[in-house]
């Protein structure tokens, strides 16, 4: 969240300096080509059906780089909506009572995402915050190698699908008169899934996770 802080004080220190002259964006499109970094959470908040799991079982989900085009609108010169294009890929692996335990192997989310954006002027750069709603709808999933032998001889593995919300900020800098800038974004996630493995039709594990991803990009923005 300090990065999401950070961004948001800055923000509003460029609202209490004087105004400045800003080109009216009303009406624009806003196109970005970023490369963003996917580091979520993957911890077990709850175990739903227990096989006899060590104790102290807890798990991770591993890092990913992505690239990602992102889309905006301006309504107005300070009020944008975006979505987002993209798909990560993820293991889930044991830390403590199975370290190192490959329990989810390949398992590629698309993390369908809109915000809603209040952008500030300060002169050139134009920094901004905002917030909406995302949906993770997981397109496939693998047993990890550790759940496939006995004694939990697992054949399918299920992530569920699940809404969120989000938190935004970052920066647009202008790199010339023509549209083209730099971008930074931070988006935090705040989103759960449940995991399911299956040997046949028999639920033989089910734990609830915390995903939270941070998701931080850095790229290049035309805007027509």
């Amino acid at each position: 969240m300090k990065i999401l802080l950070i961004a948001s004080t800055a923000a509003l220190a460029v609202l209490s300096s004087p105004a400045m002259a800003q080109d009216d964006r009303t009406g624009d499109i806003q196109v970005k080509l970023l490369g963003t970094a996917v580091l979520p959470d993957g911890k077990i908040t709850d175990v739903k059906v227990d096989p006899g799991l060590p104790s102290g079982t807890q798990t991770a989900a591993n890092d990913n780089v992505v690239p990602t085009v992102a889309i905006e609108y301006f309504f107005t010169n300070n009020f944008s909506v975006e979505t987002i294009c993209c798909m990560t890929q993820h293991d889930v692996d044991g830390t403590t009572g199975l370290p190192g335990a490959e329990l989810v192997s390949n398992a590629r989310v698309i993390p369908a995402t809109f915000t809603a954006k209040y952008h500030f002027d300060a002169g050139g750069a134009k920094p901004y915050v905002g917030a909406g709603a995302t949906y993770f709808l997981w397109v496939s999933d693998k047993p990890g190698a550790a759940t496939t032998p006995a004694p939990f001889n697992v054949t399918d593995t299920d992530l569920s699908n699940e809404f969120g919300f989000v938190l935004q900020a970052g920066i647009d800098i202008p790199l010339s008169d023509k549209g083209f800038g730099l971008s930074l974004d931070a988006k935090r996630y705040f989103v759960d899934t449940t995991a399911t493995w299956r040997a046949g039709s028999t639920t033989v594990i089910q734990t609830e996770h915390k995903l939270d991803p941070w998701v931080l990009s850095a790229g290049v923005s035309f805007t027509f």
